[in-house]
């Protein structure tokens, strides 16, 4: 019975990972729409150091691989539907980008996690929405889709 029920738990986590996979490549999806209807340049799930994939990069991986060209006008954005632990993997992501960008739809993170993650400097980007669900001190740290977009416009013009 043992290998049953072994047998089950192992194909209900496979079930379940291959969801948030599809959940989080419909988010990805999502956002490339509205950046290509911004007009923004960015590279998508393209590889830096150590074979890493931050979910976009802009302008470009071209750019970020230049290394003449102002690490400040480069902006990583990393995309997770749900945070939990996960969000340290994007600080191993783009390097030569010392301020991060994460964007997800996960209310409510704990002020221990979003203290952490304002000393890492990892910049938590969450729909204007979901932002009545974070304290107000964590509110006036976080950053709405619109502010971002606006920040990439902003370094692309430079």
């Amino acid at each position: 019975m043992a290998v049953d029920v072994d047998s089950f738990i192992a194909f209900s986590l496979s079930v379940q990972n291959r969801r948030k996979s599809r959940v989080s490549l419909a988010l990805e999806n999502h956002l490339e729409l509205l950046f290509v209807g911004c007009g923004l340049r960015y590279s998508r799930t393209a590889v830096t150091e150590n074979k890493t994939k931050p979910g976009f990069l802009f302008p470009g991986v071209a750019e970020y691989r230049n290394p003449g060209f102002n690490p400040l006008n480069l902006t990583m954005l990393g995309v997770k539907s749900t945070c939990k632990d996960r969000w340290r993997q994007v600080l191993a992501e783009a390097n030569r980008i010392a301020h991060k960008h994460l964007l997800t739809f996960e209310a409510a993170i704990s002020s221990n996690q979003t203290d952490e993650m304002r000393t890492k400097n990892l910049q938590l980007v969450v729909p204007r929405r979901l932002h009545d669900s974070y304290t107000e001190t964590q509110r006036a740290w976080l950053m709405d889709v619109s502010s971002f977009i606006t920040l990439v416009q902003e370094r692309q013009d430079m």
